[in-house]
């Protein structure tokens, strides 16, 4: 951005005394109103008041119970992501040889009526939000497919009227043969032409969770095979409106059922056919803590098969409780949650079926090795948000989320934002000002929580031209960083637009930002909520830096505010400025704006805190304070101060809402 100053900071300590020192300032500072600026990676998700537990954890995108083992099932995991709205990118890309992660957005309706999407090995086909639908047609498995998710959706309406017991038509919703890892999650099952859900010959490593199945005679049948070795897992579905088979289980070698609901079902009058669970044949079943309401013949069993129920409750039943046999522990093949039969059917009813929330999430290195391969893996003009959860530990490599890439969510996955790091070393003087920025936000929408972002060039080492060494730079528009670190030292942090005219907004909260010269710069509007800025020493008594250099469109009442934050510093009194104004390339209708307000200010700001940049006087700048507290804010005839009513005016909401009315800030 600027020519660096030749005065230096005389040590820099190493990355990791770095992020030992940002944590134990955390620690040891106390923030009054911004003490929820914490260090915490793990977001507080609501609790559910039945388990006590976060509800969170209704939507892992990890398979459990048998799908889980040998090996266990991730779908397309590594593949390319993309969205299909029609039947034949749907059909091509699931019977595709490579992996995909498939999002279905809004109906597809497939022709002819009831025919087969044939899914093949490695595929995830997802929903985009609740809205994804296949309608008159079927996902079909042919032999020896193995690691499928299908997840999300709602499959329905190939019923054939007249046609109540499915004689004439195969019409399933899915159907597998001799099909292994495979987990079928959080969809809507109904009104279809045969079964709703039909796992067939020796099918093995099994997950159903959290589907509904409505409005239809036969649901959801298991075996057809004198073979003892389909191993399945049946956790919070919804059985309503059905008839029959919820589920048939026919010579399983394991099928543990638990926390289903069954309710509704259909009254025919038909006193053997219409059931809850059936263990046919060899199977070992058992079954744990479901509820059972208006169902007769719950749960019953052959002589040959065995039967375990514990924990279910049984309202409004009839008929036929069978129960025999020792069956198998489920916990000896793996760990599961167990709720409590009494809080089921509230349960069941809210998470079971497609839920808005669920989306895809993209691991690294799980999924893909780098942060840059899984961004990579977003489709071009993503309209759902598709988050990135990276794992623990320091990935030093660039990364770069283009403009055609947008709502993308960049999560750490540790348990301190400190856990994951993304850093790199380069220095303006190789690839300017931008190619030096350790990432790169060119697209809207734009979310990162979590997460450590570094330049760690060591300015004191060497001496170049070009020292400033971004760790971030973002140009897009509706950009969030919660719960961040930003760590460097000249130009730490630039937030900017596409163009002078052009404006983009920019939420930081409960995120911490240190560096000495310019290290919070650029045009975009940018408001650090709730946050600690430190303003590192250079080992210099008079001018160890300047917290920012702002370049605010002059049409842009609203540049850079720092809110109910605090600046802490370990350089001399009197040596620090609170900014400059940037006007890039001399560029005249950069006209910079800066409030900084309700903030704690340390005996490092000067008291004449603001100063002239490249011939441009600061006091044709927007520069003001308002509120502030500390050493550093004893007040001057050069401090600006912004009265009350205007106080009014430059708030959080108003420096953020645009002409769309965005409020990210409504949720902290």
């Amino acid at each position: 951005m600027t020519q660096h100053l030749r005065s230096k900071r005389l040590q820099r300590p190493g990355h990791g005394m770095v992020l030992a020192a940002v944590l134990g300032l955390l620690a040891a500072l106390s923030l009054g109103a911004i003490g929820q600026a914490r260090a915490v990676a793990v977001e507080k998700a609501p609790v559910d008041r039945w388990s006590g537990k976060a509800q969170a954890d209704r939507w892992s995108d990890r398979a459990h119970g048998f799908a889980s083992l040998a090996g266990g099932t991730t779908g397309g995991a590594g593949g390319k992501v993309v969205t299909v709205t029609d039947q034949a990118s749907l059909a091509k890309y699931a019977a595709a040889e490579e992996p995909y992660v498939i999002r279905v957005s809004g109906a597809i309706a497939v022709e002819p009526f009831g025919s087969d999407i044939v899914v093949a090995s490695n595929k995830t086909i997802i929903g985009v939000g609740d809205t994804g639908e296949i309608v008159h047609g079927e996902l079909h498995l042919n032999p020896g497919t193995h690691n499928v998710i299908i997840r999300n959706l709602t499959i329905r309406d190939s019923y054939v009227e007249g046609d109540w017991d499915g004689k004439t038509t195969d019409f399933d919703a899915i159907q597998m043969d001799t099909a292994d890892h495979v987990w079928i999650d959080h969809n809507r099952f109904e009104h279809m032409g045969d079964g709703l859900l039909d796992i067939r010959k020796d099918s093995q490593y099994i997950t159903v969770s959290y589907n509904q199945f409505r409005s239809h005679n036969k649901a959801f049948g298991i075996g057809w095979t004198t073979n003892v070795l389909t191993q399945i897992t049946i956790d919070h579905n919804w059985f309503t409106g059905t008839k029959q088979r919820n589920p048939s289980a026919d010579n399983c070698a394991y099928a543990h059922l638990y926390n289903n609901y069954l309710s509704a079902q259909v009254a025919d009058g038909d006193p053997v056919w219409t059931y809850g669970n059936w263990s046919r044949g060899r199977t070992r079943m058992v079954i744990e803590s479901s509820y059972y309401d208006g169902v007769q013949h719950p749960y019953q069993a052959d002589a040959t098969a065995e039967l375990v129920q514990r924990g279910s409750i049984l309202k409004n039943t009839t008929g036929r409780t069978d129960a025999w046999g020792t069956a198998f522990d489920p916990r000896s093949f793996y760990d599961y949650r167990l709720d409590p039969a009494a809080a089921v059917p509230a349960l069941v009813s809210r998470f079971s079926g497609p839920q808005q929330r669920i989306g895809v999430t993209l691991h690294v290195p799980g999924d893909h090795p780098t942060v840059q391969a899984a961004v990579d893996a977003v489709p071009d003009g993503n309209s759902v948000p598709v988050t990135i959860a990276v794992a623990p530990g320091t990935y030093r490599a660039k990364v770069y989320i283009p403009a055609t890439k947008p709502n993308i969510v960049l999560q750490g996955t540790g348990q301190d934002r400190s856990d994951t790091v993304i850093v790199y070393d380069t220095p303006a003087e190789y690839g300017g000002s931008t190619g030096s920025a350790t990432v790169r936000i060119a697209a809207n929408d734009v979310t990162a929580r979590h997460l450590t972002f570094s330049n760690d060039f060591d300015e004191a080492a060497v001496e170049l031209k070009g020292e400033q060494a971004l760790a971030m730079k973002t140009t897009g528009d509706r950009i969030v960083f919660e719960d961040t670190a930003f760590l460097g030292n000249q130009d730490t942090l630039m937030t900017d637009s596409p163009k002078l005219d052009v404006i983009s907004r920019v939420y930081i909260h409960d995120s911490y930002i240190e560096g000495d010269v310019d290290f919070i710069y650029g045009r975009a509007t940018t408001v650090i909520d709730r946050s600690v800025i430190r303003a590192l020493s250079r080992g210099s008594d008079s001018n160890n830096g300047y917290i920012t250099a702002a370049s605010t469109w002059t049409g842009n009442p609203y540049g850079f505010l720092i809110t109910r934050s605090k600046v802490v510093s370990d350089a001399p009194e009197q040596s620090f400025h609170l900014g400059r104004p940037w006007h890039p390339g001399g560029e005249p209708a950069a006209v910079a704006q800066v409030l900084i307000r309700d903030t704690e200010l340390p005996a490092a700001v000067k008291t004449a805190p603001w100063t002239d940049m490249s011939g441009f006087s600061w006091k044709d700048a927007r520069f003001a304070e308002y509120r502030n507290s500390g050493p550093g804010a004893a007040p001057s005839a050069d401090r600006p101060q912004l009265d009350a009513a205007d106080a009014r005016t430059y708030t959080v909401a108003n420096y953020l809402k645009g002409t769309d009315g965005w409020a990210p800030h409504t949720g902290h």
